[in-house]
């Protein structure tokens, strides 16, 4: 079933872990480049190998030895040979998360590039965004004996389980902890998913006076959440200090003035400094930086280094709100595509190009549809690049005129925003980044793919 036309898989990561893979270019016709794309897609880094469901045996999961066995709307099953890092919500101690970016090869490939995106022995790392499927913790043992019977009497006769003190206090309580994982600071539609989930999970927790059964668990849940906050505060979290009063300057002492929390779903807005380490040695690893950037074929312990610091960083962007240009003189190793891209996956806990690639990937039939249905100068501007699109099945050629014909849609200047070179030397290429705020390079070499790079510089904005 490999080929062109455009596929949709269901894959299954883990338990209550199900996404959906589309694939504008049909189903790959290897097996790696398949993996290359779950990997990228769903920012995976662990070796995996894919089992697929076969019909003809009452839908029992085989190994995937060929991408022939897959056709549109199956699905498959991601089976991961070594265990990822943990989400560190139980205060444990982490090793160092590696993600795989994308290669210049396309959405198929995945680089053979580590980076190393937490820092070392962190308690407060985050490592995803909110759950599409929120997941109701296991709770204590004699709590979930109780719900089980409650679960089977509520199918049997629609009758509600009455809740000791301290069963309501365990079920918030664990609930609250898994929401901390994600969220600090959740907003309404948050509370409303994790409730949902308690009584979709528990239907003998509904609530008969409810007009969805279960706006009463939303309720206890803000109130429960803010408890748990203030507890965390006391224990001397971070996260949570940085809005104390004592942390506020004179003029801003109210609880409600200037509160710095995530605004732009940050997984890691204001984390803790790795166990062992304070704001002096995390001075002198900075320090020690500006002397390593300027080291040949050291990219290794850079890496390490601003692995290490980025709670440091983090600190220094909430607390101080550097400039742009402040920030680049005490921090010049972050200004390098890669390290962009790792500071993002650890801020965002999103594989920033692998995400984005995939998401272009993902809207480009629907956008091609869109751009071809504009008329007038701009359809004669864009007619070679949809003619260049008509004619290429590489994804990289289709990526670059998709992005050209909407920059040209959207009214900008595709000549200004977009340079191309052929076989030019780096430090030419090097020259022409720093005259300009943001544009997109194209790299032609003769006889290979063009490998495309995003340039942003400022001067003065504000972090």
């Amino acid at each position: 079933m490999a080929g062109s036309t455009p596929a949709r898989l269901k894959v299954i990561l883990g338990e209550n872990n199900i996404e959906k893979l589309t694939l504008p270019n049909g189903i790959p016709e290897s097996l790696e480049d398949l993996l290359g794309t779950i990997k990228t897609t769903f920012g995976l880094k662990d070796i995996l190998r894919l089992q697929y469901m076969d019909q003809d045996f009452g839908n029992d999961f085989f190994n995937l030895n060929s991408t022939t066995e897959l056709q549109n709307l199956g699905t498959i099953k991601v089976i991961h040979q070594q265990t990822n890092p943990p989400l560190i919500s139980d205060l444990q101690s982490t090793s160092s998360l590696s993600i795989s970016f994308e290669s210049d090869d396309g959405a198929s490939g995945a680089s053979n590039d580590t980076i190393i995106v937490s820092s070392p022995e962190s308690v407060s790392s985050r490592t995803q965004q909110w759950p599409e499927d929120f997941a109701i913790p296991q709770f204590s043992y004699d709590t979930e004996l109780q719900l089980e019977r409650g679960n089977t009497e509520y199918r049997v006769s629609q009758k509600m389980l009455t809740l000791s003190s301290r069963m309501l206090s365990d079920i918030l309580k664990r609930v609250a902890e898994e929401i901390y994982r994600y969220k600090a600071y959740p907003e309404d539609a948050h509370f409303c998913t994790a409730a949902e989930a308690l009584i979709k999970r528990h239907p003998c927790l509904k609530e008969p006076g409810s007009f969805n059964g279960c706006y009463g668990w939303k309720q206890r849940l803000k109130y429960k959440m803010a408890n748990y906050r203030t507890q965390l505060k006391l224990q001397g979290c971070p996260e949570l200090c940085v809005n104390s009063l004592k942390s506020k300057a004179t003029t801003d002492t109210y609880p409600a003035k200037k509160v710095k929390k995530p605004k732009r779903s940050e997984a890691n807005f204001y984390p803790s400094f790795p166990t062992g380490e304070t704001l002096d040695s995390m001075e002198k690893v900075r320090l020690e930086l500006l002397t390593e950037i300027g080291i040949r074929d050291n990219e290794r312990v850079i890496e390490n280094k601003m692995a290490n610091t980025f709670a440091y960083r983090r600190h220094e962007v909430v607390n101080q709100e550097p400039s742009i240009q402040e920030l680049k003189d005490r921090w010049p190793a972050l200004f390098t595509q890669k390290e962009i891209n790792t500071e993002f996956q650890r801020l965002m806990a999103v594989p920033l190009e692998g995400k984005f690639m995939a998401q272009l990937d993902m809207h480009s039939s629907q956008l091609i549809k869109v751009i071809r249905a504009k008329g007038g100068a701009t359809r004669q501007k864009i007619a070679n690049i949809m003619d260049t699109l008509d004619q290429t099945v590489d994804i990289n050629h289709r990526r670059e005129c998709v992005l050209k014909a909407l920059t040209i849609f959207l009214g900008e200047d595709a000549d200004g925003l977009i340079k191309e070179y052929l076989d030019c030397g780096a430090d030419d290429v090097q020259r022409d980044l720093g005259q300009v705020t943001m544009a997109v390079f194209v790299i032609r070499k003769e006889g290979r793919d063009c490998r495309t790079h995003l340039q942003t510089l400022a001067s003065s904005s504000r972090v």
